[in-house]
C-alpha cells in the first residue's frame, strides 16, 4: 500500500461533466493531491471520457484511471441502452429519471474505495447532487451516509480507524450555485461534457443539456 507523502491524496470520481470537474478542483483548493478515476461503464458514448482526460490535464492531475465496467449488458437506463429513448420532456420532481442506471454510483464508490486503499488517500470526491436533478436514490445524502459506515467496515484501513471520508461538496447545491462555484474555482467549463448524447457538439435538448444551459445562462444574472 502506498503511504502519503507530502499532501494529502484524494481519489475523485471524474465524469468529465461540470460537477465532477467542479469538486475535482475543489479537492485541489482544499489541499489534496488528486487522483482521478474514470468508468467506461458501456456508456451510449464516449465523449465524456474524451471530456475526463482534457479536464485532468487541465487540472494537472498526474495520476488518471479509467476502469471498464460493462454496466450496458443487462441495460436498464437510457444511458447504456440504445433501446430506450433519450428524456427530453424534463426532469419530473416525483419520479426516477430513465438516465438513473441501476447500480452504478455503489458499483464506483466500492471501486474508489479500493484505490484509495491502495494509494493511501484521506478522501473520495463525488460530483452527486440531490436538488436539480435527482430523483437518483444513490445521490442522496442518507445514501452517502449509509456507504460512509460501509466504509469503515469493509477494510483494512476501515477496522484501523481511517477509512477515506466520502467528500460531496455538493450534494446540496443547485445547478446555479455549481456554475458559480466552478467559475471561482476556474474551472474549464467549455471542456467539461454534460450532454446525453454524443457527436461534436451538446444536443441542446436533452434533459442534462437542458439544464446545463439554463444554470448557466441564469448564474450570469444578478
Amino acid at each position: 500500500m502506498e503511504r502519503v507523502t507530502g499532501l494529502k491524496k484524494a481519489i475523485i470520481l471524474l465524469s468529465g461533466g461540470l460537477d465532477s470537474a467542479t469538486v475535482a478542483a475543489q479537492a485541489i483548493a482544499d489541499g489534496y493531491e488528486a487522483i482521478a478515476l474514470s468508468f467506461r461503464y458501456g456508456q451510449r458514448h464516449e465523449r465524456e471520457l474524451i471530456a475526463a482526460k482534457q479536464v485532468a490535464e487541465y487540472l494537472k492531475i498526474k495520476e488518471h484511471y479509467v476502469i471498464d465496467v460493462n454496466l450496458a449488458q443487462w441495460g436498464g437506463s437510457a444511458l447504456t441502452d440504445v433501446n430506450i429513448a433519450m428524456p427530453i420532456s424534463g426532469v419530473k420532481a416525483d419520479e426516477i429519471p430513465i438516465t438513473y442506471v441501476p447500480g452504478r454510483n455503489t458499483v464506483f464508490i466500492a471501486i474508489a474505495l479500493s484505490l484509495a486503499e491502495s494509494k493511501g488517500a484521506d478522501a473520495i470526491y463525488l460530483g452527486i447532487n440531490a436538488v436539480d436533478y435527482s430523483g437518483y436514490p444513490d445521490c442522496r445524502p442518507d445514501y452517502l451516509e449509509a456507504f460512509q459506515k460501509l466504509a469503515s467496515l469493509s477494510s483494512k484501513v476501515g477496522i484501523e480507524g481511517n477509512a477515506p471520508q466520502l467528500v460531496a461538496p455538493l450534494v446540496m447545491d443547485s445547478k446555479v450555485d455549481i456554475v458559480r462555484r466552478a467559475r471561482r474555482l476556474g474551472v474549464p467549463i467549455e471542456l467539461t461534457w454534460s450532454c446525453y448524447q454524443g457527436g461534436e457538439v451538446p444536443c441542446g435538448v436533452c434533459d442534462s443539456c437542458r439544464i446545463r444551459d439554463r444554470a448557466i445562462a441564469e448564474s450570469l444574472e444578478q
